[in-house]
């Protein structure tokens, strides 16, 4: 009888032993590749549907560059833009750019926000036109403060209107 019992653990011992084994050595193998497989499958559908994304990846650059172009955008500074932006319209406003400082840097939550300020000399409507003008039909920022003093030159003693702008942008 103990002979038997003997076997039988032994022939248990060496079952659990032959699992052990072909566990370490076949099955979890296969169980890898699978989850291989499966991510490899995943990225291939991803891929499918490369054609299609990329076309709708061009369409919005074209929008995007269409954007640009209708808010008067080019490529270069902001600054530079803003102030060809001011020179023309402020032309075709009759009103005079008198200054425009640097613009102050500061970092807002991660963002990069600059306030550019400049003066503006003219009719008050006109200076509201192209204030209105900036903020409707380009996208450089918004209008923080508008401030307007009457002023009186010293040597022909006339009155003119001033106009102290801040703008605001991000980026």
């Amino acid at each position: 009888m103990k002979k038997s019992k003997l076997k039988i653990l032994y022939l248990m011992a060496s079952i659990c032993l032959a699992i052990i084994v072909s566990y370490k050595y076949a099955i979890s193998k296969t169980l890898d590749l699978k989850q291989e497989y499966s991510q490899l499958e995943i990225q291939s559908e991803l891929y499918k549907d490369m054609p299609t994304q990329l076309t709708m990846l061009k369409k919005r650059e074209k929008y995007y560059d269409s954007l640009l172009t209708k808010f008067q955008i080019n490529k270069g500074s902001i600054q530079h833009n803003l102030l060809k932006t001011l020179n023309k319209v402020s032309q075709e406003k009759n009103v005079q750019l008198t200054s425009f400082v640097a613009p102050h840097v500061v970092e807002e939550k991660g963002l990069l926000a600059k306030t550019y300020q400049f003066t503006l000399e003219g009719n008050y409507s006109n200076i509201l036109e192209l204030i209105h003008h900036l903020e409707q039909n380009t996208k450089f920022g918004e209008v923080l403060n508008l401030q307007f003093e009457k002023k009186k030159r010293r040597k022909s003693r006339k009155i003119y209107l001033q106009a102290k702008v801040l703008l605001k942008s991000f980026g």
